[in-house]
């Protein structure tokens, strides 16, 4: 029996039973279709977090931390000294130091107010306060939706201006960002005008309020209750990724040597980069991307299943049929290769359909996902991204499961007698 002819055979088939093959195609539509769409999803937010944490994948972020074994001498903070010696280290580009405090802020009160009053205009919130230096806008990979970041000068002169994170602005504004421009907002019973307000980048980072380092220590955190010269953190910048290791190794040389460190055990502070965390977590992504297209083939097994029962059904359907086929000359092979050919041509018209659902759904979800999507955060931008790779292996593997699932039913059909299939009832 010719190729063609088994072919055409099949199609005949297929097609004398609609309903049945149509219903043991779903199982491999489904899981063709899982495979695509998943695959897809996957690396659409692998690209989304790439292309939202590779601008600062070269900071390198370093705070105070208690010593890893017991009975340590007590932790020193961070201090300006610290940042002064940094600078000096060949393989970092900036140093951004910074104090945070929790603090809470008002609109609405008197500009010259020491106190905080409380109206039925005024709204009151807990903020970050951040006081750090101008390079810190850049060094974060932070945009404005509205006025400016604050400069050099205004940080030297311990200007009051702050920058206020959207939530902030949203709280006390309302969602019109430009109207909270040239207004004054209480801080710690303190007057302070906005001077610009940040997109946002995250639930967490948009609750904040970001002013110069003086301003935040003289007005908000204060060298009253201890603080001094000291920092909450210390962000540096390589010049580029391929620097990370040697300003990381130079950043821990310097401050060992500063805080007088012999046992690494005993560092009272902890580096850490972000370029290792984003590998970190591109590693999880991947093991999820490929994970879970692996959980969806699973239906593409139970797909298989049902091929395999659809054919045993089909083979004891036409055991007369086979019985005839070889009482006038058919060969065994012959009868192998047409019930082969079925249950490759319905596992592949099962692929092919599910490609085309998976892709239409990639392509749907590609559409829909800007709308219902957050516009910032570490997802913004996701798209589903389509690739020849595992449209082609989910649909190699439709055809593979046709020729395994019925391999069995055809050579069982194969192997019948003449004369006992055309006695079968």
């Amino acid at each position: 029996m010719r190729l063609g002819e088994a072919l055409v055979i099949a199609l005949r088939a297929l097609r004398a039973h609609r309903l049945r093959s149509t219903l043991t195609m779903l199982g491999l539509i489904i899981g063709v279709s899982a495979v695509i769409l998943l695959t897809a999803c996957g690396q659409g937010v692998q690209n989304s977090v790439d292309v939202r944490i590779e601008p600062v994948a070269n900071n390198i972020t370093i705070v105070s931390k208690a010593a890893d074994i017991p009975g340590g001498p007590p932790a020193q903070s961070l201090t300006d000294a610290d940042i002064s010696a940094l600078r000096n280290a060949p393989d970092i580009a900036t140093v951004t130091p910074a104090v945070t405090s929790a603090v809470t802020g008002a609109v609405g009160s008197s500009p010259g107010g020491g106190t905080l009053i409380q109206t039925s205009n005024t709204a009151f919130l807990s903020a970050n306060i951040i006081g750090t230096t101008e390079s810190w806008v850049t060094t974060n990979n932070r945009d404005l939706t509205s006025g400016s970041f604050f400069d050099a000068a205004q940080a030297d002169s311990a200007a009051r201006v702050v920058v206020l994170g959207p939530t902030v602005a949203a709280t006390l504004f309302g969602h019109d960002t430009a109207a909270a421009l040239g207004q004054t907002v209480q801080i710690n019973h303190g007057p302070f005008k906005v001077i610009g307000v940040m997109q946002s980048y995250g639930q967490q980072l948009d609750n904040t309020a970001v002013m110069p380092l003086r301003t935040a220590r003289r007005y908000v955190v204060g060298y009253g209750v201890g603080i001094g010269n000291k920092l909450s953190q210390i962000t540096l910048q390589a010049p580029q990724q391929a620097a990370v290791p040697a300003a990381m190794a130079e950043a821990t040389r310097i401050l060992d040597a500063r805080h007088h460190i012999t046992d690494p055990r005993l560092r009272d502070f902890q580096i850490q980069s972000l370029g290792s965390r984003l590998r970190s977590f591109n590693q999880i992504v991947y093991l999820l991307t490929t994970f879970t297209p692996a959980v969806a083939a699973i239906s593409l097994l139970v797909g298989g299943i049902g091929v395999l029962n659809i054919m045993l059904v089909s083979v004891t359907d036409r055991t007369r049929e086979i019985g005839l086929r070889k009482a006038v000359g058919a060969t065994n092979p012959a009868i192998l290769k047409q019930f082969l050919m079925e249950s490759t041509v319905l596992a592949g018209l099962g692929g092919a359909v599910g490609v085309g659902v998976g892709v239409g759904l990639a392509i749907v979800v590609g559409i829909v996902a800007p709308s219902v999507a957050p516009t910032s955060g570490i997802f913004a931008g996701f798209a589903p991204v389509l690739s020849a790779l595992p449209v082609s292996v989910a649909f190699a593997m439709s055809l593979a499961i046709g020729v395994v699932a019925g391999g069995y039913p055809a050579y069982r059909a194969a192997r019948l007698r003449p004369i006992q299939a055309l006695r079968f009832e």
